[in-house]
């Protein structure tokens, strides 16, 4: 008697292609990350919040200034719409500037840039990814923040000549110039966290350069500190927050011999993160994660 043995067919093996992560890929995962932790919802919110009611706040005590025969500001100097908007700038920046730290040096604490610079071998791709995502994000909801903030000292000023023009362009470039100002400072601060990866030093060291630099340098009398104090990342970047009119009126008052333009004080804010980012990419290819 014979038996039958049932043979497998025959299976052609297909070779399967290696699955290739482009920076697309990169971009799309470093979005999910960056909104699904907490502490960007909670400081885009707040920053957000805090921007409106304090241009809507800072006008009102404008408005309500006492006379000049009251001991209120001289005559020629009550304040403009977008003074209102140069002081929350000045607070703002804080807030995005401590998200710009913790966007890469959160993944250094919880050790998850590891996993992230093990799915991009390159390692770059990561640093400008992120980047770019945080720079996206800062400046949309800041150009939320300044169209809610002008829309409603509209709403409420408007009746007594306190509001900003918006078909004027020289009103219009210091608000979106106010915009550009803190996407860049989130990333400057990002660029630091990239270079100490420690939040705490780089968040000590941002802030120190946004807010103790500007100090000592304009109150020690040393001339070479006078000198290079306008060239400060943050003294620079806010020219391009200002007017015209503003900046040359600024100038006149100033003897220090350096006046930069709106854009040449921007350019000089680019050169800090260019220079600080692009040390930091290097010590990323060179360093263990």
């Amino acid at each position: 008697m014979t038996t039958a043995v049932a043979t497998e067919p025959h299976r052609h093996a297909t070779a399967t292609k290696p699955y290739k992560l482009s920076f697309g890929h990169l971009l799309r995962g470093e979005w999910i990350k960056f909104w699904s932790v907490r502490s960007t919802t909670w400081t885009l919110s707040i920053f957000l919040i805090a921007t409106v009611g304090l241009v809507s706040l800072i006008s009102l005590a404008i408005l309500n200034a006492p006379s000049p025969e009251n001991g209120g500001p001289p005559p020629g100097q009550e304040g403009t719409p977008l003074d209102p908007f140069a002081v929350a700038v000045t607070l703002a920046q804080l807030a995005v500037a401590v998200l710009g730290c913790l966007t890469i040096t959160g993944e250094y604490t919880t050790g998850m840039i590891r996993s992230s610079l093990t799915a991009a071998p390159k390692r770059l791709p990561v640093l400008w990814s992120k980047a770019i995502v945080l720079v996206v994000s800062v400046f949309v909801v800041a150009l939320v923040a300044i169209a809610l903030a002008a829309a409603l000292q509209w709403l409420f000023f408007d009746s007594q000549d306190f509001s900003i023009d918006v078909t004027d362009p020289e009103l219009v470039r210091p608000l979106v110039g106010t915009a550009l100002y803190l996407a860049t400072i989130a990333l400057l601060a990002y660029a630091l966290g990239a270079l100490l990866r420690h939040s705490a030093a780089a968040v000590a060291t941002v802030l120190g350069l946004l807010l103790v630099a500007p100090i000592i340098f304009t109150a020690i009398p040393w001339k070479p500190l006078t000198v290079t104090s306008p060239f400060l990342p943050g003294l620079a970047g806010q020219q391009v927050t200002y007017t015209d009119a503003a900046l040359e009126q600024s100038a006149g008052f100033s003897d220090i011999g350096v006046d930069l333009t709106a854009w040449q004080g921007y350019g000089v804010l680019v050169v800090w993160v260019v220079l600080i980012l692009g040390t930091a990419a290097v010590l990323l290819k060179r360093r263990d994660a």
